[in-house]
């Protein structure tokens, strides 16, 4: 039977995956509390439809940075692709094209940035800053050069958090899959990440705008405090995020941040939200809540990992069925019309 929805996505990926690669792409960091919050925090988010409103003309349409996309879901950035299948990165980038929505490729894909431009897919381009300026410089100058027209800049990873499901497995890159930023295979997540550097400050965001002409949003901001520096220091947007619960372990659910967050940036750029994103539902209650729109990582990489391409695709494809149900069932025509008043705290 066709999978139906994201649940059964994971658990076909769970199936297929080694312990090594699903711990990986599953796991967080620590006790895995916000990792789990990040999922369950939806649920404390209830929708308030309003009834007999025309919704015969809905669209899922909207647009990002000015950019027109089909849905207010974008694909979020997940290292080491080929890792979960040999399609990688490209036939993500395949599935997001299909799908008419915009990748952000990770800094540390398997594929490299000119692979992904050659699909035709919209894309931005996330980015880790490195010890090495050379190597920053050099991934920019490629995803310049291949027509990437945002840069994201993840700010929430100075060190990397303790993932203890990769320290009981010994998860590494396997030897014959290349990490595109390096030239080599064979790497652990502690090994990739010792080359990022941890003096990243406010200044890097007009650094990195001004070295590639780009607009650069900020990745990895939960607090009101850093959202209104971020919009003083020039970023293009915001996305509130945790790192999927992958980092500090203990912080808010991405959800429950987004409207402290919404609230300090007061209109000045556009708020994204990744982490927890699961149903069409969930999308809905970000939008309320004052995103622009959302991305997903963990649950189209379980689509990739178990049918390659096709399975991303479909993924996306149930995803934006969802998100056009929900609106039409809470009395909204399109991703734009979807007032605070759509989205209530449950009562404890």
């Amino acid at each position: 039977m066709e999978p139906l929805n994201v649940w059964d996505y994971e658990a076909l990926a769970a199936e297929r995956l080694d312990p090594g690669p699903l711990g990986y792409y599953a796991g967080g960091a620590g006790d895995e509390l916000t990792l789990r919050d990040n999922v369950e925090a939806y649920r404390r988010w209830q929708l308030r439809p309003r009834v007999l409103v025309d919704v015969a003309d809905c669209t899922t349409a909207t647009t990002v940075l000015g950019q027109e996309i089909s849905m207010p879901l974008l694909v979020a950035p997940v290292a080491f692709q080929r890792v979960a299948h040999p399609d990688g990165e490209p036939g993500m980038a395949r599935a997001a094209l299909a799908a008419d929505t915009i990748m952000c490729l990770s800094t540390i894909a398997t594929a490299a940035p000119a692979e992904v431009a050659a699909t035709g897919v919209k894309r931005w381009f996330q980015l880790y800053v490195f010890k090495d300026e050379g190597i920053t410089r050099n991934l920019v100058d490629q995803a310049v050069s291949a027509g990437f027209t945002a840069l994201v800049l993840t700010v929430d990873t100075p060190v990397l958090g303790r993932r203890e499901r990769d320290h009981r497995t010994g998860f590494a890159i396997p030897p014959e899959i290349t990490v595109a930023a390096f030239g080599q295979g064979g790497l652990t997540p502690v090994e990739t990440f010792a080359q990022m550097s941890q003096s990243v400050s406010w200044r890097d965001i007009e650094r990195l705008a001004s070295m590639s002409g780009l607009p650069v949003l900020v990745k990895g901001v939960i607090t009101g405090e850093d959202a209104h520096l971020a919009c003083e220091h020039g970023a293009a947007g915001i996305v509130v995020s945790n790192h999927g619960g992958r980092q500090l372990d203990g912080v808010s659910a991405t959800i429950d941040a987004l409207p402290e967050v919404v609230h300090a940036v007061d209109g000045r750029v556009e708020v994204l939200v990744d982490g927890g994103i699961r149903r069409g539902t969930d999308v809905v209650k970000a939008l309320a809540l004052g995103a622009r729109a959302a991305l997903a990582g963990r649950a189209l990489l379980w689509g990739l990992a178990a049918g390659g391409e096709q399975g991303a695709r479909h993924v996306l494809e149930l995803l934006r069925a969802e998100i056009h149900m929900a609106l039409q069932l809470v009395g909204c025509t399109s991703p734009a019309d979807v007032p605070r008043d759509r989205v209530g705290r449950r009562a404890h």
